[in-house]
């Protein structure tokens, strides 16, 4: 960038200056009519005598003081005085989604700055100037300026004039620093320059000195609200404020450099000490994010969102298989450009910090529990009253029945009855049903690589029966909908836990890949009880009459809903008519490759409804996406849901 040029007198005309005036002709000043009188004269001598042995003293003794006793001191003072530092911006790394898309990126651009010392006198030394040429220049330069600025910069002179007149600090020392506009285009900022260069000053030279400039890059999001809550944003000062660019923030922004160097009255100084250390430029990470899965996502979400009414909604899309997440939207959104403009609540990620009691979802761990014990299996037939003591309360089903119903477990899980979930697991200790649970990753945050995750909920061991009973169908504990994806996806895998992760990988300044924590993954069940499992929840999507619309054609599937009620933070109640609705949806069932997990927060809608079109379509987008081949056979139908007693 280009920085002003400090003239010196010899390259401005100097100003003309009087004659001085001479002592009139005749006698010798100083004498008198008289002539002298040669007592008074050596008395005066004798004085003046005095008073120069005195001065020659003072002087010497302060020249001693400075010389022997001060002297480091104050040549130290001295060499503060002329060294200047300049910091050198480090560039901060980009971060792009799986596939290379740009999600955030930065541009360079400067914070223009005024020296209103040397605008009021536009680089001149004063000392060849008169007086009126001196005030000349301290009084138009300022406007011939502002005049420029607003140019390039917009506003009026008037909001710039006040900076560039301020020629001393509160302090009394001369100013020299004043901020004038922050994240000016490179660009911009030349063309500034240029026509300060080519303006003509008061005295009818070339150029107006005194405007300088800094880094100051600016931080662009090329999609604005695309994984606005992943990626996050940047404060003012150009540090990671929020989501990615938050968790990242030391690695993403590298360190700053400097250049130390000495300068006097006209500028640098050519031969003087000067120290240069380059700075290390930010890392550049690559999500597992997938830009255009993401935007389906987020487009989807908000129509269901907007079309219930809903308070917020979330999704999530994961590779079943390694805890990739592929996508991660929430509702409502922001843009990462203008994080100021939305509200405080919605710049966080409400899929990791907002835990929920999940309701019948939760009966896929149930029932893995269950089946890799070898308590129970798809075929486990169980009789469901119409309501079932637990505490001081009873168990009904949300489909009310008089009667007793006959149900295989898998009917249990494809009519999502409570009864019949709290029934089976009173089959298993309490205390081995959390540590279960705690397999799944319940009770801790997932470690995905965003701020602000919550740990949810998870009772300890020594629960009482009916908190077992109520977890049975997802309430007694909470969970954020990541942790639900990481569990889901950990039950129909095969039985192994993956850690979700949003990081594919990173590359340093220099091009070379940047070595990443290793992922843990744990086995939670056999493989057989998580084919079981598959079996519950293709009977979902297949099993009874009306299903098919939850299906995709050409794949097998599994799937299952959720409804549950909120508690009211101001009375510890349920809300009767607040629900976290949700459904899961998983493909291909035989080989599960791809997991959908959403959650709407809305008023008296069940899970089926609301959340079920927004996983069913995105698990629509992203098998053919991801090259998943179609099943060889779909079943129609599934084995039996009931029994005859």
């Amino acid at each position: 960038m280009g920085s002003s040029r400090p003239r010196s007198h010899s390259s401005r005309p100097s100003a003309a200056r009087g004659g001085g005036r001479r002592p009139p002709s005749g006698r010798p000043a100083g004498s008198s009519a008289h002539g002298p009188r040669r007592g008074s004269t050596t008395l005066r001598v004798r004085i003046a005598m005095g008073l120069i042995v005195v001065l020659t003293l003072a002087l010497a003794a302060r020249a001693f003081q400075l010389q022997g006793l001060d002297s480091a001191a104050n040549a130290q003072a001295a060499a503060e005085k002329m060294t200047h530092t300049r910091t050198i911006k480090a560039t901060r790394g980009a971060i792009l989604d799986r596939n290379g898309e740009v999600l955030a990126s930065t541009q360079p651009a400067v914070k223009v700055i005024a020296d209103p010392t040397a605008i009021s006198a536009n680089g001149y030394n004063t000392g060849g100037l008169t007086d009126e040429q001196a005030a000349d220049l301290a009084e138009r330069t300022p406007h011939q300026i502002a005049e420029v600025l607003v140019n390039f910069l917009g506003g009026a002179t008037t909001d710039y004039l006040p900076a560039l007149t301020r020629t001393t600090n509160d302090d009394g020392s001369a100013d020299q620093y004043e901020v004038l506009e922050e994240r000016v285009s490179a660009d911009t900022y030349e063309q500034l320059h240029q026509a300060l260069d080519e303006a003509t000053d008061v005295l009818g030279n070339k150029g107006l000195y005194g405007i300088t400039s800094e880094d100051d890059p600016i931080r662009v999001y090329p999609s604005g609200t695309l994984a606005s809550n992943v990626v996050g944003f940047v404060n003012s000062e150009g540090a990671g404020a929020g989501g990615f660019e938050y968790y990242a923030d030391a690695q993403l922004a590298g360190a700053d450099g400097f250049e130390q160097y000495e300068s006097g009255q006209y500028g640098r100084i050519p031969l003087a000490d000067n120290t240069l250390k380059d700075a290390t430029d930010g890392t550049t990470y690559t999500l597992t994010i997938d830009s255009g899965l993401q935007y389906t996502a987020q487009q989807l979400l908000a129509s269901q969102a907007a079309e219930y009414n809903a308070l917020s909604a979330s999704t999530v899309v994961m590779n079943a298989k390694t805890g990739e997440i592929l996508a991660l939207a929430t509702t409502p959104g922001y843009d990462s450009n203008a994080p100021g403009a939305a509200d405080a609540d919605d710049l966080g990620n409400r899929a990791i910090t907002e835990a929920y009691e999940p309701g019948s979802v939760a009966k896929v761990f149930t029932n893995a529990a269950l089946f890799d014990q070898g308590l129970a299996d798809p075929d486990t037939k169980v009789e469901v009253p119409a309501s079932l003591a637990s505490g001081d309360g009873e168990i009904k089903d949300a489909d009310r029945h008089a009667d007793t119903k006959h149900y295989t477990a898998r009917g249990v899980f494809y009519h999502s009855s409570n009864i019949g979930s709290a029934l089976l697991l009173r089959q298993m200790d309490a205390a081995a049903y959390r540590q279960y649970m705690a397999g799944f990753g319940f009770g801790a945050a997932s470690g995905i690589e965003l701020p602000g995750e919550t740990d949810g909920y998870l009772p300890d061991a020594s629960m009482p029966d009916y908190t077992r009973d109520n977890m049975a169908f997802g309430q007694g504990f909470s969970a954020n909908a990541v942790q639900m994806a990481a569990a889901l996806a950990a039950a129909t895998n095969g039985g192994v836990y993956h850690r979700p992760t949003i990081i594919a990988g990173a590359t340093g300044a220099d091009g070379a890949a940047v070595p990443l924590p290793e992922r843990s993954s744990r086995r939670v069940i056999s493989e057989r009880a998580s084919g079981q499992v598959r079996d519950l929840m293709e009977a979902v999507t297949a099993g009874g009459t009306g299903q098919q619309g939850r299906m995709i054609s050409g794949y097998r599937m599994g799937g299952k809903s959720g409804t549950a009620q909120v508690i009211d933070q101001t009375t510890g109640q349920y809300d009767a008519h607040r629900y976290m609705s949700s459904y899961v949806t998983v493909a291909p069932i035989e080989d599960p490759q791809i997991l959908v997990y959403t959650v709407v927060e809305v008023r008296d809608q069940y899970g089926g409804t609301v959340a079920m079109p927004t996983s069913r379509m995105l698990m629509s987008a992203a098998l053919p996406r991801y090259g998943v081949l179609p099943s060889a056979e779909v079943p129609i139908d599934t084995e039996p849901l009931e029994y005859e007693p």
